[in-house]
């Protein structure tokens, strides 16, 4: 297993938004992005040559040193790199294999839940619809509720629906997102809890 990934950064802290928000977990945040969007506050994941190439083998290392066994691959957009191998040594060695992605890149990898937050700067791959266990929309203004209902359609008809406010823009699409899914129960919201209880 001597395969290198471009390594942003990893830790260990709790899952702070979707489907398992409030759960301890492992973050793998990779390298690289070519999405682009204006809103991101990791762009300095972006240049993929800007980050160090570790080993699969020392990723997983580092993960076992923490009590909980979910593992989030992120990014940056994780999919612009095979994850077979990264995926397969996490699932050898007991972790639950989560990936969230904005489905720019094909799938690659063996996944236990595939969080797809699809984003209107670069149009999603259609391999990924069908894997999707929940679909994340980023909410930024009214068009969005549009854009969510459009790769609604297209996903699975087990996968969980979220909205989520652009935390720059809380205060102004929450109360949207909350009439929205009053109006349109088949979705739930989606918040960043971890930027409310300030931890990473």
């Amino acid at each position: 297993m001597n395969e290198v990934l471009p390594l942003m950064e990893a830790f260990y802290t709790l899952q702070g938004e979707g489907y398992h928000s409030g759960k301890a977990a492992y973050f793998i945040r990779l390298g690289g992005c070519d999405v682009g969007c204006v809103w991101c506050d990791v762009k300095e994941s972006w240049d993929v040559e800007a980050h160090p190439k570790v080993s699969i083998k020392e990723m997983v290392e580092e993960a076992l040193k923490y009590p909980a066994r979910m593992a989030v691959v992120t990014g940056g957009e994780p999919l612009m790199h095979n994850l077979e191998q990264l995926t397969e040594a996490l699932q050898a060695a007991g972790f639950h294999t989560n990936i969230e992605t904005s489905g720019a890149h094909p799938m690659s990898g063996r996944w236990d839940w595939v969080c797809f937050s699809p984003k209107k700067f670069k149009a999603p791959h259609p391999s990924v619809y069908a894997q999707a266990h929940e679909l994340k929309v980023i909410v930024y203004n009214k068009t969005d509720f549009e854009f969510a209902e459009q790769h609604a359609a297209l996903v699975n008809k087990e996968c969980v629906l979220l909205l989520q406010p652009e935390w720059s823009r809380v205060q102004e699409m929450t109360p949207l997102i909350v009439e929205y899914v009053k109006q349109h129960p088949q979705w739930r919201v989606s918040l960043q809890t971890h930027k409310y209880m300030d931890i990473p």
